[in-house]
């Protein structure tokens, strides 16, 4: 059983909340990526999507075109997607649609999170963007619209969609593995916005947490780690501060 185009545009039509009221977190990141926000650039982050949620794409609007790799990295990316998927790339931030987001680009930096169990306990974030992303370092920002509709949209691709279950289940699992190595917990912000942590070296123990244990990282941990870490990205970093 795998979803089709009448269902990706049903999750289209449950899911366009922004992360955060009030806040364009693009032009956080953007000064450290030639200005660009990070989830708007393929050198960062390539939107795959399914056969079937291209079909759709293509039959609203002409924002987007298969992905072209670029460079080794991005040809490796291509070769080993699903046969169900596709690597897609739109015209770029200045001619967004947002109503012809794809699921990946509303999803980001969030990922449904699922315990060793199976059950889906909230929203877990794709790790390796960690030092571009500012989102990720400041989770809690994430609205209560946003993280509803999110767990809403998943939940019914999941039940349509028994591989995407899998996938998840396995990016959860391999998170885990990623903080216990690195001896941290996994910051979650849950389905009921509870704030909890996966703790490392537990066997996946999920405990209750403030928002204000979630730690930043770098270069988000203050001003001046973020205006170097543009500074060393070619930018320049004038006028530009983090959000309080």
């Amino acid at each position: 059983m795998t979803a089709t185009k009448k269902d990706f545009k049903v999750i289209y039509d449950m899911f366009s909340a922004p992360i955060a009221k009030k806040l364009d977190c693009g032009r956080i990141c953007a000064p450290l990526n030639d200005g660009i926000p990070v989830c708007c650039s393929t050198e960062n982050a390539i939107p795959i999507v399914e056969d079937e949620e291209w079909k759709l794409l293509k039959s609203r609007t002409d924002l987007w075109s298969l992905f072209k790799p670029f460079d080794k990295d991005s040809k490796k990316i291509v070769k080993e997607l699903p046969k169900s998927t596709c690597a897609v790339e739109c015209k770029g931030v200045a001619f967004c649609e947002r109503e012809n987001r794809s699921l990946a680009c509303r999803s980001f930096p969030f990922f449904p999170y699922f315990t060793k169990e199976g059950e889906l306990i909230g929203l877990a974030y794709y790790w390796t963007f960690e030092d571009r992303c500012w989102v990720i370092s400041n989770v809690q920002v994430a609205d209560k619209k946003f993280v509803k509709e999110m767990i809403e949209a998943y939940e019914y691709l999941f039940d349509h969609d028994e591989e995407q279950y899998e996938a998840y289940y396995e990016e959860s699992a391999t998170m885990r593995r990623v903080f216990s190595k690195r001896n941290e917990p996994i910051q979650i912000v849950g389905r009921d916005m509870q704030y909890l942590l996966v703790l490392p070296k537990s066997g996946g123990r999920v405990v209750p947490t403030k928002k204000s244990a979630f730690l930043p990282t770098k270069p988000f941990t203050s001003d001046k780690a973020y205006r170097k870490a543009i500074k060393e990205a070619g930018g320049d970093p004038a006028g530009h501060h983090l959000p309080k």
